[in-house]
């Protein structure tokens, strides 16, 4: 057995210990949502830091605990605030909470950030569906010996995010008349923002929104067999794309703003899956 799949069980060990609650639907909350717990009927919370081994989020405005509940008639298990890989935290810690989530039960994970938009005619506060993802700019998570109980060595990748979901996210953006950009998110290592040059290389290369995490979870999910979706928020145009330098205040401000929206369209497509 694995060192890591080791580690994976004492989680799941504990989380069994204290609930046998069971979630259908993960849903990762980024900058700006953490307030998300209005929209449902939360039955229990468990600090990250209770658990056994696992990783605790360290940045502002992620406050670090899972929340199990029902959004809507969906059993699901929120995080509010994920964990990053520039926190010093190995890629194997950082999608550590995604496959403790494919333990203990779920068959769909949502996940949602803010991003710097790099795609023609993107603005602040657009919300994007992520139809594709470039993570060549991160160590794989699934790099070292690969946990078999959770996914074959060499996983498929064609179809990160789910086409069924994706149709889903369009019908319910339309039902609500909330505006939906579509695109292909990149991750980066963070912390420091992106550089005008370098982000005039991941436009040519077919990106339209950057950010400092997601793509890792993806590909960690979809090794398990979980199907996977995904939103941005806009929070602000990529580095040299305006005249304004790039502050987290600012990505935190723009991500606030939209919140009510964002959580809004998150529990509607939710409430179909």
């Amino acid at each position: 057995m694995s060192v890591q799949y080791e580690r994976l069980l004492r989680c799941y060990e504990y989380y069994r210990s204290v609930t046998d609650f069971i979630p259908r639907v993960g849903l990762i909350l980024g900058s700006g949502l953490g307030g998300y717990a209005r929209n449902m009927e939360v039955l229990h919370e468990i600090p990250y830091g209770d658990i056994p081994g696992f990783p605790v989020s360290t940045v502002q405005g992620h406050d670090g605990r899972f929340l199990l509940g029902y959004i809507g008639d969906v059993p699901a298990v929120v995080m509010k605030g994920r964990v990053h890989y520039y926190e010093g935290y190995t890629m194997e810690e950082v999608v550590l909470p995604v496959r403790l989530m494919e333990r203990i039960g779920i068959e769909t994970l949502f996940l949602t950030n803010a991003a710097g938009g790099m795609g023609e005619g993107f603005h602040v506060g657009d919300f994007m569906m992520i139809t594709d993802q470039i993570s060549s700019f991160v160590p794989s998570p699934l790099i070292g010996e690969n946990i078999s109980e959770l996914g074959e060595r060499f996983p498929d990748m064609t179809h990160i995010y789910d086409k069924g979901l994706m149709e889903i996210i369009r019908e319910t953006a339309k039902k609500e008349k909330i505006p939906l950009k579509e695109g292909v998110y990149l991750q980066t290592t963070g912390p420091n923002f992106e550089s005008p040059a370098e982000i005039k290389m991941y436009a040519m290369i077919g990106a339209h929104a950057v950010g400092m995490s997601t793509a890792c979870e993806a590909i960690a999910a979809r090794h398990a067999g979980v199907k996977v979706c995904g939103i941005s928020c806009i929070s602000n145009m990529a580095s040299g794309l305006s005249d304004e330098e790039l502050s987290q205040l600012d990505v935190q401000a723009v991500a606030d703003r939209r919140a009510e929206e964002f959580e809004r369209l998150v529990t509607k497509v939710i409430g179909r899956l």
